[in-house]
């Protein structure tokens, strides 16, 4: 196993992004493992933490296999193969969208509570997961970075399948990635300790984030851009 558990990946990841130290730099953690992760790679950038919520479309009859994902600003990613293979009709996948929509803002309050997001608006974005499969989240998620204004998006992440590897560094500015082996069958495999974060985990993480650094109390972002 490569890492011991997220608190032990994130702190190797950050010393993979120590290059953007100075820049004007936000780093954004992916719910809920994720979180954990950033938490780490927040501090050795000396930057402020916040997080970005998205939430993944899994067909109705196999909910773990994700054929998208919605984020904030109401982005939405399709994998396309995924909806044809599934045989999904445009009702259900509205459905499956609605309901989404409504868990990913019920998150969005129960995760920030009354804290404003961090602005973007030209900023280095470093959006950090506990891994990536699929990459439909991460990818939403680089979306509305993008949309809220972020001049530059980095994805940094312990472990990532090849195949998504290699999609993501032609839409990301940077992919920083430790793992990225041919017999990825799933991100828990390259971890000893891969328990559930709880959400009162993250909360508590991005409250000390907060406390030890006092520039994520600036305003947020104007409304997103629609272009």
């Amino acid at each position: 196993m490569p890492f011991i558990d997220r608190v032990d990946a994130g702190r190797r990841l950050a010393g993979k992004v120590r290059h953007l130290r100075g820049e004007d730099v936000v780093v954004l953690g992916l719910p809920r493992g994720g979180v954990q992760v950033a938490f780490e790679v927040a501090r050795e950038l000396g930057a402020p933490l916040d997080v970005l919520v998205v939430r993944k479309l899994g067909v109705s009859f196999q909910p773990e296999l994700a054929m998208g994902a919605v984020g904030e600003g109401d982005v939405l990613v399709m994998i396309e193969p995924v909806v044809r293979r599934a045989h999904v009709s445009k009702a259900e996948l509205a459905e499956i969208e609605r309901r989404a929509r409504s868990e990913l803002d019920r998150r969005v309050q129960q995760l920030r509570r009354d804290r404003p997001r961090l602005a973007l608006t030209g900023r280095t974005v470093v959006l950090v997961d506990d891994g990536i499969a699929t990459g439909a989240t991460v990818r939403a998620a680089c979306q509305v970075a993008r949309a809220q204004g972020a001049s530059r998006v980095v994805v940094a992440v312990p472990v990532c399948s090849p195949d998504t590897a290699e999609r993501l560094r032609k839409e990301v500015d940077e992919l920083v990635c430790m793992e990225s082996p041919a017999w990825f069958f799933g991100v828990g495999q390259f971890y000893a300790d891969f328990r559930q974060v709880s959400d009162d985990e993250v909360v508590d993480l991005l409250r000390r984030a907060a406390d030890e650094d006092p520039t994520v109390a600036g305003a947020a972002d104007p409304p997103l851009r629609n272009d």
